[in-house]
């Protein structure tokens, strides 16, 4: 039975996760039962990667790169990865400091038409790998415009940048967005708009296509403040449930980091994962923005974080069983050893730290239990960090890094040896043992 069970899970992570029916119109999307993602009732267990800008290299025009997306997606299928989460598009005004560049909604309701057809295009190249999306809509932080940028469109003023204005300015102003009706409308508008869309390449209809797997309220979406906490949990069930109401075949996930998502409250983060409209669990984990490393001696504090990791996930896996619903890692880094930002600074650590969480992930693949997967941040793929400055800069290739940090701080490019770590562990070769 194991032996059945692991060749099943061979099959899943090289790709071969949907098999010839005689029927080739029918469409089989993810589902989700006690615990487990599954398709065609066979169960999926991913290493994935976060790759946000694919969209703006699907593009056609100035800050497209379509030959370099087909390159990167042929590099993760050779190796193992298929599941990627990705940003539908960012909100407001180019030329932002701290911001990336293009924005896909550039004024309520207002779409750069090359940037959607760019989410076109990369759709239809997944679906010919095997490959499945997670797709985000919104974001807590400023690199993609986010609850700021609502707020700014419903009247609330200038919006505040962390990296000039400092983050207390930041934090108080967009404190304000669970109070903002009309934030809401014009967000679920804009979902609409996605939701609604039909792929130019392939025609089929966005709620009609399996290779997305999860429509995502928002990239780590906080109550930022205790006393928004109610408003909160109000705007994610209300949202999980408009995404329902427009699309039944896709599953809904809210892209919270878990109990450091949610004012540090576990009964906040169970109530809203609790929720029916919520198909799965979402964690992220960043041992050095948490301080759970050293980042002048990163090596030598690697163990007290991994540590401190176990402990976070576990109080989350035991909250997915009771609930009977998958859990994903979906955002985890650590810089490079000398926390330099160019791949001649080694991996050892990070390599060290990817390899526990793939450990895990496949151990679960094996016992069939909760978590299901892992998308580390961030995917650098064939790009590379420019060598005059540190900061993005318009005509800079993108990479997994946003325009608000160190281009290379997290980003795993081609040639690194992780590389090989997560090829290893996608196709199952140690889970055999």
């Amino acid at each position: 039975m194991r032996f059945l069970y692991v060749s099943l899970l061979v099959l899943l992570f090289s790709g071969c996760v949907e098999e010839k029916k005689e029927n080739e119109d029918v469409v089989s999307f993810v589902q989700v039962r006690d615990g487990q993602f599954l398709r065609d009732n066979k169960p999926i267990y991913f290493i994935g990667v976060n790759f946000w800008y694919a969209p703006i290299l699907g593009s056609q025009g100035e800050f497209g790169d379509r030959k370099r997306l087909l390159a990167e997606l042929n590099f993760m299928q050779a190796n193992g990865i298929t599941n990627v989460r990705v940003l539908v598009g960012a909100d407001g005004p180019d030329g932002i400091p701290s911001k990336i560049s293009p924005t896909l909604q550039r004024a309520p309701g207002v779409y750069h038409a090359g940037l959607l057809d760019g989410l076109d295009f990369f759709l239809n190249e997944l679906s010919k790998r095997n490959m499945y999306a997670v797709l985000y809509f919104h974001n807590t932080w400023e690199w993609s415009g986010g609850y700021a940028q609502y707020l700014n469109w419903s009247g609330y003023g200038p919006v505040p940048i962390p990296s000039i204005d400092g983050w207390d300015a930041f934090n108080c102003y967009v404190s304000s967005f669970f109070d903002c009706e009309s934030c809401t409308v014009l967000f679920k508008k804009h979902i609409r708009h996605i939701l609604m869309r039909t792929n130019f390449y392939n025609k089929r209809k966005y709620v009609e296509d399996p290779t997305i797997l999860s429509w995502q309220i928002a990239n780590e979406p906080r109550p930022m403040g205790e006393a928004n906490k109610a408003a909160y949990e109000k705007w994610l069930k209300e949202i999980a449930a408009y995404i329902k109401n427009l699309d039944s075949n896709h599953l809904v996930s809210t892209g919270s980091e878990g109990e450091v998502g949610s004012e540090d409250d576990f009964d906040l983060y169970k109530r809203v994962h609790s929720d029916p409209n919520i198909d799965y669990l979402t964690i992220h984990v960043w041992p050095k923005n948490w301080g759970w490393i050293d980042e002048q001696n990163i090596t030598a504090t690697l163990d007290s974080a991994i540590i401190k990791t176990d402990h976070y996930l576990k109080k989350h896996l035991e909250l997915a069983r009771i609930l009977k619903k998958p859990i994903v890692l979906e955002e985890f880094g650590l810089p490079r050893d000398h926390h330099r930002y160019k791949t001649d600074d080694s991996t050892t650590a990070r390599d060290k730290y990817y390899e526990h969480i793939f450990r895990l992930v496949s151990e679960n693949a094996v016992s069939g239990d909760v978590l299901a997967g892992c998308n580390f941040w961030a995917w650098g793929g064939f790009a590379r960090p420019s060598a005059d400055h540190v900061f993005w800069m318009k005509g800079d290739e993108y990479i997994g890094d946003p325009a608000q940090e160190e281009q290379g701080l997290n980003s795993v490019f081609d040639t690194d040896t992780t590389i090989e770590l997560i090829k290893r562990y996608s196709t199952l070769k140690l889970n055999a043992d």
